[in-house]
């Protein structure tokens, strides 16, 4: 079981950015949405599922309308005497702006939790461990979670831009380098689809990779299909139609 724990970490690489002067309105609006998955190994073989939710709200502050985000990514997957379950829980607001992102993972006998809020008053993220460990890190006024940056990526593509390299968070640091490589038909289940090819390099401190996510050409930019290129090859997560 060489490669299952890198496998099953590769959520993470869904790994902010720029801030405006005054707060603008979360769009666009992704309609409470539940998206469902299927893992499959290089050869097709079911591996497991995973969901990913979104839903909103809105809240007054003054004369202004602010939206606030509450995302979530499930997900569960199995190979032989190795399991996973992972689980992803993000808080945003204003242009995407993380407040509070949580995480449980169960990799096999290994099990780790930790919670980590931002402060944009003094720009840092606060990382704090289920094992009672506590790490501060510096941010920006609005850093953002690997969940909440997955929503403004979509945000950026609706409005014809690729986000430029950036700093994201889970649980620790990492830099994230998008570029747009062209549309390409795809399947989905039985059938084929277009959708727009995205990039991403990602850097951490202990690891860098590349992945390609493919976003359909909808209004909401659905992320339809996720390959990461590793030893045993291209594992991918294929959006459920």
């Amino acid at each position: 079981m060489k490669y299952s724990a890198r496998i099953l970490r590769w959520p993470i690489l869904w790994l902010a950015a720029s801030v405006m002067a005054a707060p603008p309105t979360i769009s666009p609006a992704f309609g409470n949405e539940q998206l469902h998955y299927n893992i499959d190994w290089p050869s097709g073989l079911a591996l497991g599922e995973a969901t990913l939710s979104e839903s909103g709200s809105q809240f007054q502050s003054g004369p202004n309308t602010y939206s606030r985000l509450h995302l979530q990514f499930d997900l569960d997957a199995a190979v032989p005497g190795f399991t996973v379950s992972d689980y992803y829980d993000a808080q945003a607001a204003g242009d995407f702006c993380s407040s509070e992102f949580s995480r449980s993972t169960t990799h096999g006998a290994r099990k780790a939790a930790d919670t980590t809020t931002f402060d944009p008053r003094t720009a840092t993220a606060i990382r704090q461990t289920a094992a009672g460990s506590r790490t501060q890190m510096p941010a920006s006024e609005c850093s953002r979670d690997a969940l909440t940056f997955l929503y403004y990526v979509r945000r950026e593509l609706s409005e014809g831009r690729v986000p430029p390299p950036q700093t994201i968070f889970l649980g620790a640091p990492y830099e994230v380098r998008l570029d747009f490589a062209g549309t390409e038909n795809i399947r989905i289940g039985d059938r084929p689809v277009e959708a727009d090819r995205v990039t991403a390099s990602v850097k951490g401190p202990a690891s860098s990779t590349n992945i390609d996510i493919f976003f359909l050409k909808d209004r909401a930019r659905t992320p339809a299909l996720v390959r990461v290129p590793l030893a045993l090859g291209s594992f991918s997560m294929e959006l459920v139609k």
